[in-house]
C-alpha cells in the first residue's frame, strides 16, 4: 500500500546553511509515527517545510508527496487548501498561535468556514461539539471567552478543537505538551490517542520525550543533525536500538522496572549546521566511532523488515550494548 505521506532527500537550507540533508520518511494512514531527538535536529522544520510554511529566504529541495501529489514548489493556493484540511499542525506554543483579541468561536468558526461546507447555525453548532470532543467545561458559554481567559492545558485542548476543523488525515503535533504539568499531559495525550483512532487520522508526534513516544507511537524515527538516523517499530526501538545515538537517547532515561542503574549522558552537543563535520555528525560524540566515519556520512539503509538504520558501526554498537564480543 502505498504511503499517505512520503518524503523523499527533504533538503532545507537558510542563507546556504544546511538544516535538513536529505529526510527520508513515510507515514501511512492512521499510523502514529514518533519523531524523535535533541534540540536542533530539525524535526519541527521537516514538517513546516513539508507544509511550505518556512520564510521566503529557505531554500528547500527534494520531495513531499501527499497521496503521490507534489507539495513542495505547490501553488499557495492549493496549499492553502492542505493546511488545515487534510494536514493540521499543533504547535508548540498554543497560546501564541491563538489571536488574543478574538473569541474562541470566532477563531473556530473561521476555521470551520475556510476547511468546511458549513454556514450559519452550521458552523456555530460544529464549534460547540469540538470544545465538547476537546474536554472543554460549559463549552457553550466558553465560546464567547478570549484565549486569556483559559489556562494551559484548556488553550492547548482549543488548539487541537482548531487541528481537527478541516478533518485532517494527518495531525502534526509539535511538543503537545510542553510546559504543561504531568497530569495535564497525560490526559492531552490520551485525548490526542482517542481522537485519532476514532477519526483514523495519522499522527506525527514531534517530542523529545522518548517516553511520551514509547506510549503514543507506532513507529519511531530518530533524527539527528537533520538527517534520520534511525526508523523502526516503536516497541523494536526500545527493546534494541541499532544506532548509537538512539542508544545514547535511550540510555539516558530511568529504567521503570527492573533494577536500577546509572544514567549515561551523550557528551557534547549538537553540531552547528555551520560547521558540521565531515563524515558521519554524530561521530564526534560516539564511543564507537572508527576513522571510516569521518569519510562520508552514512546513508539511512535497512536492516530488518520495517528497520533501517544510518551507521557504518551499527552492529559494533548493538554488541557492546548486549554485553557480546563483536567479530
Amino acid at each position: 500500500m502505498a504511503p499517505l505521506v512520503s518524503i523523499q532527500g527533504l533538503s532545507v537550507a537558510f542563507n546556504g546553511v544546511a538544516v535538513l540533508r536529505g529526510v527520508d520518511l513515510a507515514l501511512s494512514k492512521g499510523e502514529a509515527l514518533g519523531l524523535v531527538g535533541e534540540s536542533g535536529s530539525g524535526k519541527s522544520v521537516t514538517w513546516l517545510a513539508a507544509l511550505g510554511l518556512l520564510p521566503r529566504h529557505a531554500k528547500v529541495t527534494g520531495s513531499v508527496r501527499l497521496d503521490g501529489r507534489e507539495l513542495v514548489d505547490a501553488p499557495t493556493s492549493e496549499l492553502d487548501r492542505i493546511r488545515g484540511g487534510r494536514i493540521a499542525m499543533i504547535f508548540q506554543d498554543p497560546a501564541s498561535a491563538l489571536n488574543p483579541v478574538l473569541t474562541i468561536r470566532k477563531q473556530l468558526c473561521e476555521a470551520l468556514a475556510l476547511h468546511r461546507d458549513l454556514s450559519g447555525e452550521a458552523v456555530k453548532a460544529e464549534a460547540l461539539r469540538l470544545l465538547n470532543l476537546v474536554g472543554i467545561p460549559d463549552a457553550g458559554r466558553r465560546l464567547s471567552a478570549y484565549p486569556h481567559e483559559f489556562s494551559g492545558g484548556q488553550v492547548q485542548r482549543i488548539m487541537i478543537a482548531m487541528a481537527l476543523a478541516g478533518n485532517p488525515d494527518v495531525l502534526i503535533a509539535d511538543e503537545p505538551t510542553t510546559a504543561l504539568d504531568a497530569t495535564i499531559q497525560a490526559q492531552i495525550l490520551e485525548l490526542l490517542s482517542s481522537i485519532r483512532r476514532e477519526m483514523s487520522m495519522a499522527m506525527v508526534l514531534i517530542s523529545h520525550d522518548l517516553g511520551v513516544v514509547a506510549e503514543n507511537c507506532d513507529r519511531v524515527a530518530v533524527m539527528y543533525a537533520g538527517r534520520i538516523v534511525e526508523q523502526a517499530p516503536s516497541n523494536q526501538l526500545f527493546a534494541d536500538p541499532v544506532h548509537p545515538y538512539a542508544q545514547g537517547l535511550i540510555g539516558a532515561l530511568p529504567p521503570l522496572d527492573g533494577p536500577r542503574r546509572r544514567l549515561t549522558a551523550i557528551p557534547g552537543t549538537v553540531p552547528d549546521p555551520a560547521h558540521m563535520p565531515d563524515g558521519c555528525a554524530f561521530a564526534p560524540r560516539c564511543t564507537f566511532a572508527a576513522e571510516a566515519c569521518g569519510a562520508a556520512a552514512p546513508t539511512l539503509a535497512p536492516i530488518a523488515d520495517h528497520r533501517a538504520v544510518a551507521c557504518i558501526r551499527a552492529e559494533a554498537s548493538r554488541h557492546a550494548l548486549l554485553g557480546i564480543a563483536a567479530e
